[in-house]
């Protein structure tokens, strides 16, 4: 499976960034309880800072009129005022991250929808029964049958239906595409087919994509988890990466457990996604569902790193292949700015991309270290560890240290 998702990648146009030896950074420029009415005001004063950080694309929260605070009940898809702030406002911020050469990412949320006043009254567009799949909750529902997981909190969509294809590609296309945008995050990728995430890509020609494909993870069978990854970039064609949660869930036990054994698979590689396509991969320490927001003790905390050892996170992904991401709260309400701008700074000045080369020294009870590039080395866990003569230490914390010669 894997070889042959190598083979094919030659053959399709896939959003810039994973179509390359990317060396972009993502940030994450909200987090659970960001949605206050200006919080694009906000994103739009930290332009100038981001630029300063060194990222290069801002994830931005769902951007459609919904009916949660946080965006993720979709209701009028074409209507651009949200929690977050106006049509206006967003465009003010989508503009100011671009004057500073900064691109901007849509949290494009399509596996499911509410409707404007029952279960399922679609506007803005309008639609149908025929739009719910014939396995949703509602009585209703007049479609085909889903073709991925469902979701209870809301009308599961039938992405077998043109109509609704049509006005999801006008929506990405012309909508999303008017305001700024040209990125497209994926929400619940598992929630419809891979197939579909190729479909919409194609209708915008997005220059970042990738979709949310968060399963189970049997630490006694890790390959089967970081094979859904591959499964799912396999089904858009190749066009649209996945956010690594393989290596999520490996450094979540690892940093909680000291297991930094797990880093390192059978074959010498990497765990995680990244073992295997990395060019594909977007790698994170937490995210607003994953991990907490504004303090340790708020937000969701459905699957966190331990708070104490977030920068022994950022120590892996910022040196390793992949796309990393950085969460807004890291940053500016953590504390964390300085030690992650370091690592940015290291990881540019050596020239690391999304497939850099991991050569792994350690992986043991309480130490992972390895060479990535053949000039840099990192180690992370609380055991001692040093590449040697001829490395030079340039940025060191509570358990991780990384050197470059």
């Amino acid at each position: 499976m894997l070889a042959l998702s190598c083979a094919a990648i030659g053959t399709v146009q896939a959003a810039t960034e994973q179509d390359k030896a990317s060396s972009a950074i993502l940030f994450q420029g909200f987090h659970w309880n960001s949605a206050n009415g200006s919080w694009y005001a906000n994103l739009q004063g930290k332009a100038t800072d981001l630029k300063d950080l060194g990222i290069s694309h801002v994830w931005f929260p769902p951007p459609s009129d919904a009916a949660s605070l946080e965006g993720y009940l979709p209701r009028q898809l074409n209507v651009l005022n949200s929690s977050y702030g106006s049509e206006t406002a967003l465009k003010n911020a989508i503009t100011a991250l671009s004057n500073q050469g900064i691109k901007s990412v849509a949290d494009v949320v399509i596996n499911h929808r509410v409707g404007t006043a029952n279960w399922a009254d679609f506007t803005n567009p309008t639609w149908d029964c025929r739009a719910v799949t014939s396995n949703d909750e509602w009585s209703g529902r007049c479609g085909t049958a889903d073709t991925g997981d469902g979701y209870a909190a809301a009308r599961d969509l039938d992405h077998r239906q043109t109509f609704l294809q049509n006005d999801i590609k006008t929506w990405l296309s012309s909508r999303l595409k008017g305001v700024g945008f040209s990125g497209i995050r994926y929400d619940y990728s598992k929630g419809y087919g891979p197939g579909y995430a190729g479909l919409y890509h194609d209708a915008m020609a997005p220059n970042f994509c990738v979709g949310e494909v968060w399963t189970n993870l049997d630490y006694n069978n890790v390959d089967s988890h970081r094979q859904l990854l591959m499964n799912y970039v396999d089904g858009n064609g190749g066009k649209c990466g996945a956010f690594d949660f393989t290596t999520k869930g490996l450094l979540n036990q690892a940093l909680s457990a000291n297991e930094y054994w797990r880093l390192r698979a059978s074959d010498g590689k990497p765990a995680g996604g990244i073992g295997w396509w990395a060019q594909k991969m977007v790698t994170f320490v937490d995210n607003h569902d994953t991990g907490p927001s504004a303090s340790c003790s708020t937000g969701q905390n459905h699957w966190p790193v331990p708070c104490s050892k977030v920068m022994q996170g950022y120590a892996y992904v910022l040196t390793h292949p992949g796309i990393p991401t950085v969460y807004y709260p890291h940053v500016y309400d953590w504390n964390l700015r300085a030690g992650i701008k370091t690592l940015i700074s290291l990881r540019k000045e050596k020239a690391i991309t999304s497939t850099s080369a991991v050569a792994i020294q350690r992986a043991d009870q309480g130490l992972y270290a390895a060479i990535i590039n053949n000039n840099l080395a990192m180690k992370i866990g609380p055991n001692a560890w040093s590449p040697g003569s001829g490395w030079t230490l340039r940025t060191s914390g509570d358990q991780y240290a990384v050197w470059t010669r």
